[in-house]
């Protein structure tokens, strides 16, 4: 690989607005200015590039030689054009850049971009020439632009005064609206070293569409820091793809369970609500029968007086003997009144077993005890006295 130090001249007059090369001559000679510092730089690590401007307000330095490539791509943007270029004076500053270089055991070269008329003669170009190959410093000419007769034949004498066989010239028509296309096609770009020649393999395959073969479009051999930084940053990304891809899946499943269990629960609830429903249901209805029943068990039961047997039922006896029954009726009625039928009357004193039965149930009280015999037999002769006096007629008030 070649050690190299190298000034590019670039043309920034009045001339490079013309539009004959896409989209405009300052721009396409900016794009091979920008092929031409990466091949420089790509070739060998320690060669450094410098930029400088031919016209304008007069001939400056943009760029002293330097290994960073992105100064001499920012160094263009912006740039101003105008007034007439001065070839002479840009390769005198160029070649006096080249004799401060850092690194003396860097090849000195200058690259010149004419793209404007060349206002001086063929005898002060060759000294200048003459003066470059004096000091071993090599010349590459990118013609573009004019035409003229006059221009082509200066630039040709410049050459020949200058060439030791590491020198080279290009003249590049108006027909090929591509500079860059064509510069890359030429020993300037891929020069005579093996460096120079691998990265003009490279990039005449981009510019044919060749990048496409490589990852990323960047040649490993060429780069291989950045073709790994590039792979790592595709993986990661790639990484981060599926993850996130994961957990949307896992997000996605975890909510169709969710709603399905959801649903499943809502269900269990509906059916588990309706079977409490229909036990709740079922058993106001088993009450409401109950009741009916009972109500309609309390009505049969009860009879025309508003009194149930059951509340008079007292005893066993007063189930049996039904004129018991009658009398403890009325008695629960209130008593208010004494019976005033004289036959119901006489009947029951008359009736001789019946109030031994009577007073049997009363509590201390012997029937075979003489004073209730004698007691009976006075109310039943009081009873037969009466029926002789009265008859069936109650007594009256008195």
């Amino acid at each position: 690989m070649v050690l190299e130090a190298t000034m590019i001249c670039i043309d920034n007059s009045e001339w490079m607005r013309n539009g004959d090369y896409s989209p405009t001559r300052f721009q396409a000679q900016a794009e091979a200015v920008s092929l031409l510092c990466g091949a420089k730089t790509q070739s060998n690590p320690e060669n450094t590039v410098g930029v400088l401007a031919m016209a304008g307000k007069g001939v400056r330095v943009l760029v002293t030689p330097t290994t960073d490539l992105g100064k001499v791509l920012a160094c263009m943007h912006g740039l101003e054009m105008g007034g007439e270029m001065n070839l002479a004076a840009g390769i005198q500053v160029a070649q006096l850049a080249l004799k401060h270089r850092q690194n003396k055991n860097q090849q000195q070269r200058i690259i010149i971009f004419p793209g404007g008329p060349v206002k001086y003669d063929k005898k002060v170009l060759e000294s200048i020439g003459k003066k470059l190959k004096k000091n071993s410093v090599a010349l590459d000419i990118v013609d573009f632009g004019e035409e003229a007769d006059e221009k082509a034949e200066k630039l040709e004498a410049l050459h020949a005064a200058v060439n030791n066989g590491d020198s080279h010239i290009v003249h590049v028509p108006p027909e090929s609206s591509a500079l860059c296309d064509v510069v890359l096609t030429t020993p300037i770009f891929t020069g005579d070293g093996e460096g120079g020649s691998a990265f003009a393999a490279s990039a005449a395959a981009a510019a044919a569409g060749g990048a496409a073969g490589y990852e990323f479009g960047v040649d490993p051999n060429l780069d291989p820091e950045l073709a790994l930084a590039l792979r790592a940053s595709m993986e990661e990304e790639r990484a981060r793809q599926e993850a996130a891809a994961r957990a949307a899946e896992e997000k996605g499943g975890a909510q169709a369970s969710s709603s399905h269990d959801t649903t499943m629960t809502e269900n269990t609830g509906i059916m588990s609500h309706g079977a409490n429903t229909s036990d709740l249901m079922d058993d106001d209805t088993a009450l409401l029968e109950q009741a009916l029943a009972m109500s309609l068990n309390d009505h049969q039961s009860i009879p025309s007086g508003g009194i149930s047997l059951e509340d008079t039922d007292m005893s066993e006896a007063t189930k049996e003997d039904q004129e018991l029954a009658l009398a403890l009726q009325r008695s629960t009625q209130g008593n208010a009144e004494a019976p005033t039928d004289q036959s119901e009357i006489n009947q029951v004193l008359g009736n001789q077993a019946y109030v031994s039965s009577i007073l049997s149930t009363l509590p201390g009280v012997d029937t075979n005890d003489d004073t209730i015999q004698d007691l009976i037999a006075s109310l039943r002769s009081h009873q037969e006295k009466l029926n002789k006096e009265y008859g069936d007629k109650p007594p009256n008030d008195k």
